[in-house]
């Protein structure tokens, strides 16, 4: 097992060593549990989360063994890059890599629990939550900031984003980072970003607003182009689900 521990929590590693190499046995309050599982654990004047990796398909396996990193050191090494540039994250603690023989096994990753208020799925579920439109203005402020910071947050999709309220305004912290890029962002690319964030045209026609001002680009281009993302992005989903259902899987 391959490890890697933050300097901050470097005198409590077998303590953490302790909850890693007992998780699955572990009766921890559970998050999640479907493709991976996520748990929560007491952690002194603290509780940390940990996100298990279900092991990968064999070609993963192979990739993440040799030639590309795994999901749980980049959601690691993506944190501590977003805390440089000034983008919420809960706090990277550690990241652990199990490799059996010449193939990669099941990885974990573990951070400080972020407490928050909701999450940017209650604006798609709720369309009369209480400054609604501020929020989600103060929501597409962020993400042109990450875009601004060269940010590619390619899973920016309603449960990703971790929103609490302060005395200024909203505070906005990523979660679920492993899939992320870094570099100049065109326009087109800034508008796909936007593709998995809601299918209702009146939620896209306020970003689009808000994106439009702070771009320095007319309204009806910025949401002709997030629009079309969006469409695309449905049509695509809807082609998955109806070939799955013609196989019947």
């Amino acid at each position: 097992m391959k490890s890697f521990i933050h300097t901050d929590y470097l005198e409590r590693e077998s303590q953490i060593n302790g909850i890693i190499y007992g998780f699955d046995a572990s009766e921890e309050k559970i998050l999640k549990a479907a493709r991976n599982t996520l748990k929560l654990f007491d952690f002194g004047d603290e509780i940390i989360n940990v996100k298990s990796f279900k092991v990968p398909n064999i070609f993963n396996q192979i990739a993440y063994r040799y030639f590309r990193k795994g999901k749980a050191q980049r959601s690691y090494e993506h944190a501590n890059a977003l805390l440089e540039l000034g983008i919420g994250t809960p706090k990277p603690i550690a990241y652990y890599q199990n490799s059996d023989g010449f193939l990669f096994g099941k990885s974990y990753y573990v951070s400080k629990q972020l407490k928050y208020d909701l999450t940017y799925r209650e604006l798609i579920n709720d369309f009369n939550y209480k400054d609604y439109d501020n929020i989600l203005r103060a929501f597409t402020r962020f993400t042109f900031d990450l875009h601004e910071k060269g940010i590619e947050f390619l899973d920016h999709s309603p449960g990703n984003t971790l929103i609490n309220k302060t005395c200024d305004g909203y505070m906005f912290s990523l979660v679920d980072l492993n899939r992320m890029q870094f570099g100049e962002m065109d326009f087109e690319k800034r508008m796909k970003n936007f593709a998995r964030l809601s299918k209702y045209e009146h939620m896209v026609e306020i970003m689009s607003d808000e994106y439009a001002k702070l771009y320095n680009k007319p309204y009806d281009v910025v949401f002709k182009t997030m629009w079309k993302e969006v469409q695309q992005f449905r049509a695509s989903i809807n082609r998955k689900r109806n070939l799955k259902k013609k196989l019947k899987i």
